[in-house]
């Protein structure tokens, strides 16, 4: 195993979880009926990508036991079967071996001066601590809506929500709640602590504890960033899209608000139906899954550091000046990694459309491209094209997923790189600091 990339690792791992949790499902204790293992496979990478798409009602066709195989892989895909693995290591030996380290940097982006192991140990405390909190809080409205099961339903929609795996157990999703404040509000932070990432979690909290006294450039980046998609995204969704009558305007903001915050952290929950969705506000969601999560974070998609990084390069080109952001000179190695993802997730991106054109020719086009776009992006909204995909279909699908899991960068170095000094795989997690 040492003499594979890092990159490699990862893709495999991803893979090797998803074969053994599609094992497990197939098994009759798992499920209530006859499920094809197609099926099943690919609600398996669904739930390990976190991606939430699903071409079965697992709500209804899984039984108790197997929605709790399926929770178990969006946590170990959500938080990283890496760090999991490494966290488990630190409390007993405390400490890792390089190679650990080298994997535990490719699965998650954190700048130079954050210790690896003092992330892991955050990662694993913080996420459980926020599952367990909103398991709590969830409960307590699910009990007061007489859901069945509220206690179960509390736990599942929590991880999911936190992990940004967009799966529920609910066959209409979060329609019959669009006017719950509570849950709405309860899943939204959830959802922006998960997709925000763990490094403003840590960054706040030194900065609580006075360790340091100003937040660090990244996180700066983030919150404004986040801030912005959030914003000007509801804006946008409240001035075009009409889903009532217009007779409560607060109904209308606070559905725009969760839609486009599901989209934005790739959650992928929805209180709409998408594919009654106008074009427009379909493109913009697609964007939003695709720039809207921070690295660190367990959401999919480019992430805003690389869009803000982006953005600072083109305007700099333009003006013929150095490339800078908020006065803050932006290095050419990490223009440069943030340029070849964004040429690679196109490349991708354009040709699964191809191919997915040729074995869904009887789909409209608007379908497809929103299909394979948040798969790539990890984010589990769809125009209802999921379920009639064909196998060839969901086969191309469940590997945009893997691949926006990894990352399409660390993909693509996965599949080139035949030694592990060969990749600049490691500038990829050099952030803007």
């Amino acid at each position: 195993m040492k003499h594979l990339h890092p990159a490699k690792i990862l893709v495999l791992g991803y893979l090797l979880y998803s074969i053994i949790g599609c094992l497990i499902l197939s098994l009759p204790i798992c499920h209530t009926g006859s499920i094809k293992l197609l099926d099943t496979y690919f609600t398996a990478i669904s739930a390990v990508s976190t991606t939430g798409l699903a071409t079965i009602d697992i709500g209804t066709q899984y039984n108790m036991f197997g929605q709790m195989v399926i929770l178990l892989l969006v946590q170990l895909g959500g938080v990283g079967y890496m760090t999991f693995s490494s966290f488990i290591l630190l409390c007993t030996s405390q400490k890792l071996s390089a190679y650990r380290k080298k994997i535990g940097a490719s699965s998650f982006a954190f700048p130079k001066d954050f210790s690896i192991q003092e992330f892991i140990s955050s990662v694993i405390i913080f996420s459980f601590l926020c599952e367990f909190l909103g398991a709590i809080a969830l409960s307590l409205v699910f009990w007061q809506k007489g859901i069945e099961h509220w206690i179960w339903n509390g736990l599942f929609h929590s991880i999911s929500a936190f992990c940004t795996a967009g799966l529920s157990l609910f066959s209409d999703g979060f329609i019959s709640f669009q006017t719950d404040v509570a849950c709405n509000l309860i899943l939204a932070v959830l959802a922006l602590l998960g997709s925000m990432g763990f490094i403003v979690s840590l960054d706040f909290y030194k900065k609580w504890t006075e360790e340091n006294h100003t937040l660090s450039f990244t996180t700066q980046v983030i919150l404004t960033a986040s801030g912005l998609f959030l914003t000007i995204g509801t804006c946008l969704f409240f001035g075009l899209e009409t889903i009532t009558d217009r007779t409560s305007l607060v109904r209308e903001a606070m559905i725009g608000f969760f839609q486009v915050m599901s989209a934005m952290t790739t959650t992928g929950f929805n209180s709409v139906d998408i594919g009654k969705l106008t074009p427009s506000i379909l493109i913009l969601l697609a964007f939003l899954s695709t720039f809207g999560s921070a690295p660190s974070g367990t959401g999919g998609g480019l992430k805003n550091t690389a869009f803000a990084s982006l953005v600072a390069f083109v305007k700099s080109t333009l003006k013929g000046q150095p490339i800078t952001l908020w006065r803050h000179l932006i290095p050419l190695g990490r223009i440069k990694i943030a340029t070849v993802a964004f040429i690679y997730y196109v490349f991708s991106l354009s040709f699964a459309l191809f191919l997915l054109s040729l074995s869904e020719q009887h789909q409209p086009s608007l379908d497809i491209f929103y299909e394979a776009a948040n798969a790539l992006n990890n984010s589990g909204l769809s125009t209802g094209l999921t379920e009639k995909l064909t196998p060839i279909g969901k086969i191309l699908i469940a590997l945009l997923m893997l691949m926006g899991r990894v990352g399409v960068l660390t993909f693509g170095v996965a599949i080139s790189s035949q030694k592990e000094e060969s990749s600049v795989l490691h500038k990829k997690t050099e952030l803007i600091t």
